[in-house]
């Protein structure tokens, strides 16, 4: 057995045959790492010369305060985003509070009172239910309460898109979202590919209609990203793939020039737009992540084909499986028990760098329906680019894994948890 596997079992008690069989797993899966390595070299490449080619400098470092009027660096941030995910223009902010903020910024942005929306993947995340008015008290200052209209198209039984029915629910919709990760479902994510299918759908039934992606989980996992597919404009967070776990808090919207000025002027206000928000000394962390945000996303996504194959040979249903394309870094294993998903949270808690002897307990969290269990030992307060795994506790207990700065953390966790779960029963 390798040294390292000895010194897991050594430092961490795990059993000799959950060792034994890991290092077996990790053999079988190079083939699968060495094509995650070829698309992080194709991004890597993208990031390095979209900074060369737009002059970032030291300069771009420096800490803008106030209102920040001429804040170069908030402003090549913005240029280095739109140019590698292939846009006209982008908003990068730390301004953005979270994911959920950001799409909301992204929505309120273009719906006006009277227009309609359509999710045409199906429900989308649990926190934006709330946003969109379909869940929540009324006078919440949902899309609802400001008169902007919902349908939703759900995918079909194998989790392919309803085009036919996409077709029909977009004729005079102001705006089509799409959600390119499963969020809190067992469905697969979309791949870029699909979404712009999709996308393609909902030009030819209503041309007017704007396409919306979030894009959450989901930069760098291919060598494309939904705009260049067809998508008017994406959105995300930069505590997840694009922040490469430096950027401290905040989100990004790109695309089109036009949709990103109406953006810019919900989240600051009309007149003001893109032209103020100091960057508060953010902008080295900010750049310097997504300098390292394809290799970190890289990491990931070998974290989770280790842990689908892992979990897979020990009778677990694991999706997506080790060796599918993926187009997110999300990983699920269910367990159809309480127990186990607990169990599960706990060991890759306590394989993390922070907070290792903390016990994650299921609990109510805001924007969630159900009490949700949550394990993120993490240097940035719910970074998911860091390693974490979380899950509602319903039925059929899944765990929701993703992230991992580094692919030996994340392969420690899966081991911690493959051993304490056979040591449960």
């Amino acid at each position: 057995m390798d040294t390292v596997y000895k010194q897991i079992e050594a430092e961490y008690g795990a059993g000799e045959h959950i060792c034994a069989l890991a290092e077996e797993c990790e053999k079988q899966i190079k083939d699968v790492f060495e094509e995650i390595d070829r698309v992080r070299d194709y991004n890597q490449l993208k990031v390095l010369r979209s900074m060369q080619k737009n002059g970032l400098a030291e300069r771009h470092f420096n800490f803008a305060t106030g209102y920040g009027y001429a804040d170069i660096g908030r402003d090549i941030l913005d240029k280095i985003y739109a140019d590698t995910f292939k846009c006209e223009d982008a908003l990068v902010r730390s301004q953005f509070v979270s994911g959920t903020h950001t799409l909301s910024v992204a929505l309120f942005g273009i719906l006006r009172p009277g227009d309609t929306v359509v999710s045409v993947t199906g429900k989308p995340y649990d926190t934006l239910e709330e946003v969109l008015g379909i869940r929540g008290g009324e006078d919440e200052g949902s899309l609802k309460d400001f008169g902007i209209k919902y349908r939703q198209v759900d995918l079909l039984q194998g989790g392919e898109p309803d085009l036919e029915g996409i077709a029909e629910a977009v004729k005079g919709a102001k705006l089509a979202i799409m959600q390119r990760s499963r969020g809190y479902s067992l469905r697969g994510a979309i791949s870029v590919k699909t979404l712009g299918k999709i996308a393609r759908a909902v030009k030819e039934a209503s041309p007017e209609t704007l396409v919306m992606c979030d894009n959450c989980y989901g930069e760098f996992v291919d060598v494309v990203e939904p705009v260049e597919e067809g998508v008017d404009y994406i959105a995300g967070s930069l505590i997840k793939n694009p922040g490469g776990g430096l950027a401290l808090g905040g989100g990004y919207i790109a695309g089109k020039a036009e949709i990103i000025r109406k953006c810019a002027n919900r989240l600051t206000a009309p007149g003001l737009g893109k032209h103020v928000g100091a960057s508060l000394g953010n902008n080295r962390a900010m750049l310097q992540g997504f300098y390292f945000a394809p290799h970190i996303t890289a990491e990931s996504l070998k974290g989770a084909v280790f842990t689908a194959k892992l979990f897979d040979r020990l009778g677990y249903d694991t999706s997506p499986a080790f060796d599918a394309k993926r187009s997110d870094i999300v990983q699920t294993v269910t367990f159809g028990s309480p127990e186990k998903l607990s169990e599960f949270c706990r060991m890759i808690q306590k394989a993390a760098p922070v907070d290792s002897d903390a016990v994650p307990i299921a609990d109510d969290m805001p924007g969630y329906e159900a009490q949700v269990i949550m394990a993120a030992g993490n240097f940035v307060q719910g970074a998911s680019i860091e390693l974490s795994a979380d899950g509602p506790m319903t039925p059929p207990y899944t765990a929701f894994m993703q992230g991992g700065l580094t692919y030996f953390n994340i392969k420690l966790g899966a081991i911690l948890a493959a051993d304490a779960l056979e040591k449960l029963g």
